[in-house]
Formats: C-alpha cells, sequence, structure tokens
C-alpha cells in the first residue's frame, strides 16, 4: 500500500470494515448516515460503512448548494443505487440563503469570503445530525488523513461525526482503496474515482486551489507525520523547501482542529490525534 508497506490494501479494507462493525456493536447501534457529496472520500466510507453494516441500516444524503455540479448529484445516485443504501436530496441553497441575508450586515463590505464556505459546511452538518437524532444514527465522517493534516476542513461542519472512517488514510490511499474495491465490479463509479476533487463550495473551486497537489503533499505529509521527520530533514532529502514551508505551515496553523474532531480509525500510521481518540 502507499507509504505502508508492511500493510497489504486487502487488509486495509478488511480492518476498516471490522472496525466499523465493532465500533457499532460496542455503542449499541446499528444505523449510519452520510453526507454523499460526489467525491471520492464519501463514497468510500459508504461503501465501507455498507459493507460492515449492511447496506439497509446505511442511509445517504445528497445536499447540493448552487454550487454542486450536476454529475456530483447523478454520481452520487448512481453510487447509492450500486451498492445499494437508501438516499435522499436535502438541498441547502435556500438554507444558505436566508443565513446569508441575516448575517448580511457582517459581510456588507465584501462580495465573498471563505466563511460562506464553512456556512454551506455547517448547514450540511445541522442536516446530517437531525437524521442522526431523529432515526438514531451514528454520522459517519469522510475526511482523510491529508485534509485533517492541515486543516481542509470546518469545524462543526465536515470534520464533525460519531467516528473518522478514513481519516488514517491519505488521499492517495483513498484512490487505491476504491480501485481495489472495484477489482471485480464497478461498485463505486469510474467518474467519482476520476473526477478533479473538489469541496463545491465556491464557483469552480478545485482542492488545488488551495492545497499542493495530493500527489506532492501526500508524501510530505507522511514524512512529516509517520516517520517522524522535521521540515529541515524533508528539504534535505531534495524536496522543494517552498512545498516543504508551505505544508508545514499549514499544518501547524491548523493543529487546533484536530484536537476538537471524533475518534479516529488507525490503519497503520501514527495517528494526528490523542490517544484516546484513536480506535
Amino acid at each position: 500500500m502507499v507509504f505502508y508497506p508492511e500493510i497489504s490494501i486487502d487488509s486495509v479494507y478488511d480492518l476498516l470494515v471490522g472496525k466499523i462493525k465493532s465500533y457499532f456493536q460496542s455503542a449499541g447501534m446499528k444505523k449510519a448516515v452520510i453526507g454523499l457529496s460526489g467525491g471520492i472520500d464519501s463514497a468510500v466510507v459508504a461503501l465501507l460503512a455498507a459493507d460492515a453494516l449492511g447496506a439497509e441500516n446505511v442511509h445517504g444524503i445528497l445536499m447540493p448548494s448552487m454550487f454542486s455540479t450536476d454529475h456530483s448529484l447523478t454520481d452520487s445516485v448512481d453510487l447509492a443505487k450500486r451498492i445499494g443504501v437508501s438516499y435522499e436530496m436535502v438541498p441547502i441553497a435556500p438554507i444558505f440563503g436566508a443565513m446569508a441575508e441575516q448575517l448580511h450586515h457582517y459581510f456588507s463590505d465584501v462580495e465573498w469570503h471563505v466563511a460562506f464556505e464553512n456556512i454551506q459546511a455547517r448547514i450540511r452538518c445541522t442536516i446530517l445530525m437531525a437524521y442522526s437524532n431523529r432515526y438514531n444514527a451514528l454520522l459517519l465522517n469522510t475526511s482523510n488523513k491529508s485534509e485533517l493534516s492541515i486543516g481542509y476542513g470546518t469545524l462543526y461542519g465536515d470534520l464533525s461525526g460519531a467516528l473518522m472512517v478514513i481519516a488514517d488514510l491519505y488521499k492517495l490511499q483513498v484512490y487505491e482503496l476504491a480501485h481495489y474495491i472495484n477489482r471485480n465490479q464497478e461498485r463505486i463509479p469510474i467518474n467519482i474515482i476520476n473526477k478533479v476533487p473538489s469541496a463545491e463550495l465556491k464557483p469552480d473551486q478545485k482542492d488545488s486551489d488551495s492545497l499542493p497537489p495530493y500527489e506532492e503533499l501526500d508524501p510530505v505529509l507522511h514524512s512529516y507525520n509517520d516517520l517522524g521527520h522535521s521540515p529541515e530533514d524533508i528539504i534535505a532529502s531534495g524536496v522543494d523547501p517552498m512545498l516543504v514551508e508551505r505544508i508545514a505551515k499549514l499544518r501547524r496553523s491548523s493543529a487546533f482542529k484536530a484536537m476538537q474532531v471524533p475518534p479516529e480509525l488507525i490503519v497503520a500510521g501514527m495517528p494526528l490525534l490523542p490517544p484516546f481518540k484513536c480506535i
């Protein structure tokens, strides 16, 4: 497996499915809810949950905004049908519009602000938690280790949940796991695997607008997080100093977020969270 040569990809799949099942059993819970975005992370988590708990116990909620692409919706529906989970659509544009109107005095001097992106993420969390409370279902978080390491997520929004399923997998590892899952049949739609990653929180947004390419980001994070290398060590190994310094700054400035997120399932790396939050 990428970065973890001591563990095979099939073992990662088995481990995560087993740990999800064990977590729910220990909590005395049967049902899970997941926000389906049309992206690779939510697709992999939904599939792992369906295999662990039974598809009949997993519910996906599609929450399109004014920035969501048509393929995000069609890909999410395709995924839900392929793995047999129930799903529904709750558009957030009207809710966002109402909130933006009530908060207009905060933003009258700007056309757009990152707070608008965070508001969308928190609206989605509210919807997911409403379902969770009403139907006694645990919310599964879909953040990966790349995002968590550098704070690419919204506290009390997409960083919320009862369990972080893939928080010990870097983005490149998530793709590897998706390809493994599809080894015999296309359980995860190929469109989801092939599309450019995007949070879809503003027009034409791509992850690469805010982050280095994952092919550059993940190896540096692995050296930093799992191997214990300092930025100086990584630079000395031949990595671009500007890239390393950028990643180190992102990691330092977002460390407070990692202290406030749900428990994570550990695969083989070094956890970002305190030991009591790791499973």
